[in-house]
C-alpha cells in the first residue's frame, strides 16, 4: 500500500478531541514549564486545536499576548466559544494555516506542541516563523518524530489489509510527517535560526482503559477512521483496538499504554 504525497483533508471534533488529548495537554505543560517566562511576552501558539493550552499560555503571560492558530475552522470556533476575551482578555484565536503564517507584529516566543507532525512542509512553516519572530526571539516546538506510535501502526495495518476493509484504503496519502532532528539541524539555519537543541524523546502515552484508548484512536487518526464510512466507522475502530490489545495489553491498573517519540526543537531568532 504504497502511500501518495498528497495530505488528507479530515474534519476535526473539537469537543472530542478536548476529551481525549490529556496527554497532549500534558506535554504542553511540560514545555510551558521549561519556557522561564517573564509574564509580558508575546506568543504566538501554531496548532492550537481547541485553545487549552493557549489559555494556558495566557495565564503565564499576563501583562502579554497570545494568539493561536489553527488550520481548522471548527477548532477555532470552539476555542473562541471556551475562552472568549470576557474570561481570556489576553488571547485570541485565527483560522490559519502553519505553512503561511502572516503577521504584521513580531512575536517573541513561538510555540507549538503536538501539532506540525500533520504539515506536509515543514520548510515553510520555518519560513514563516523566522518571519514573525523578532530577532533574539525563541522557537520551542514538540511534535511526532520518527518512529512515533510504531506499535499502533502495526496495529491498524493488519487490519486494513484485511478483506473487508482494505478497499477503503487504496492510495491513501501520507496523513503524518514525522521527522529526524538531522533535518531540523539542517533546516534551521537555513531561515536564520540557530539550534539550541533539536532531539527525539520516548514518552509514553496512557490511557484509561480500552475506551480510553479508543477514543484517542477515534479523534486524533481521522486521516484513516475518516476513510471509512460512518455507518461502519466504529466497527473499524474497535478491529484496530482489538489488535493492538492483543499485542500491548493493558498493564496492571487497566491503563493502555502507547510507545510515542516527540522530536523537540529549540532555536533563537539571529
Amino acid at each position: 500500500m504504497p502511500p501518495t504525497t498528497a495530505k488528507p483533508t479530515v474534519t476535526w471534533n473539537p469537543g472530542d478531541y478536548a476529551a481525549h488529548s490529556a496527554s497532549q495537554q500534558a506535554w504542553a505543560r511540560e514545555l510551558i514549564g521549561r519556557l522561564q517566562l517573564r509574564g509580558d511576552e508575546h506568543i504566538l501558539d501554531v496548532g492550537c486545536g481547541d485553545g487549552k493550552v493557549t489559555a494556558e499560555l495566557a495565564r503565564a503571560v499576563p501583562r502579554g499576548q497570545v494568539t493561536g492558530i489553527d488550520a481548522s475552522g471548527a477548532m477555532i470556533d470552539y476555542a473562541r466559544r471556551n475562552f472568549p476575551p470576557t474570561t481570556c482578555p489576553n488571547v485570541r484565536f485565527a483560522e490559519m494555516d502553519a505553512r503561511k503564517i502572516r503577521f504584521t507584529e513580531p512575536f517573541d516566543l513561538l510555540f507549538s506542541n503536538a501539532a506540525l507532525h500533520w504539515v506536509d512542509d515543514h520548510p515553510a512553516f520555518l519560513q514563516g516563523a523566522a518571519k514573525v519572530l523578532r530577532p533574539g526571539g525563541r522557537l520551542l516546538v514538540s511534535c511526532g518524530g520518527k518512529g512515533n506510535a510504531q506499535d499502533v501502526f502495526l496495529a491498524l495495518r493488519t487490519v486494513i489489509r484485511r478483506q473487508g476493509w482494505r478497499h477503503y484504503f487504496r492510495k491513501i496519502p501520507t496523513p503524518y510527517f514525522f521527522h529526524r532532528p538531522e533535518e531540523y539541524e539542517q533546516w534551521l539555519p537555513q531561515h536564520g535560526l540557530k539550534a539550541v537543541a533539536v532531539r527525539l524523546l520516548p514518552k509514553l502515552a496512557l490511557h484509561p482503559g480500552r475506551e480510553g484508548f479508543a477514543g484517542w484512536f477515534r479523534t486524533t487518526w481521522l486521516p484513516y477512521t475518516q476513510r471509512v464510512p460512518e455507518a461502519r466507522r466504529e466497527e473499524f475502530i474497535a478491529a484496530v483496538v482489538e489488535r493492538y490489545l492483543t499485542v500491548q495489553p493493558p498493564d496492571a491498573t487497566g491503563q493502555v499504554g502507547v510507545r510515542m517519540v516527540r522530536l523537540e526543537i529549540e532555536a533563537v531568532k539571529i
